[in-house]
């Protein structure tokens, strides 16, 4: 497995594995399938924040999941923190893709001198939670009840990275 930056060649592929998460599982709390117009578009946004899009592909090039990330939020003060996404297609879970894939997107919100990435994962979503924490994110919350897919109430935990050992905001020195 080898883990790249993302072309428009694998957008098509992304799409399939993010709609694919939207039927079929509460990964993503979205309940429309997307076009490749919606990818593309997702895709100019990242690049022209300077974040990644990574995938993780076999040897024979095929696509197993992507990740990436974004800022958190959008005020001034969160600059420092982004919340990442990970995805993997169905036919590759269970391989390392998906620990892969956050081991390449830690280094590269380290590289953009990033303070701490948040993930937001369903709380009964007990795999990634343990990846997560295997990884070094800590739970720092939990929101009962604040989505909904599939007929019932979804609960949002709260897992965050600090990324650096940084006390000035503004330094970059770590």
């Amino acid at each position: 497995m080898q883990i790249r930056d993302a072309v428009d060649a694998d957008l098509e592929t992304i799409r399939a594995i993010y709609n694919d998460a939207v039927a079929t599982t509460t990964a993503i709390w979205n309940e429309r399938l997307v076009d490749l117009a919606d990818r593309r578009a997702w895709a100019e946004v990242r690049r022209a924040l300077g974040y990644p899009i990574l995938v993780a592909v076999d040897d024979g090039g095929t696509v197993l999941g992507y990740a990436s990330f974004g800022d958190w939020r959008a005020f001034e003060g969160y600059r420092h923190t982004v919340e990442h996404s990970v995805y993997v297609d169905r036919t590759a879970r269970g391989r390392g893709v998906g620990e892969a894939l956050m081991r390449a997107l830690i280094d590269r919100a380290r590289g953009l001198h990033k303070h701490v990435m948040v993930a937001g994962i369903e709380a009964e979503n007990a795999v990634s939670i343990r990846l997560h924490e295997r990884l070094g994110f800590v739970k720092t919350g939990l929101m009962p009840q604040v989505g909904t897919k599939f007929g019932r109430w979804l609960d949002l935990a709260f897992l965050q990275l600090r990324l650096d050992d940084r006390t000035d905001p503004d330094s970059l020195a770590r």
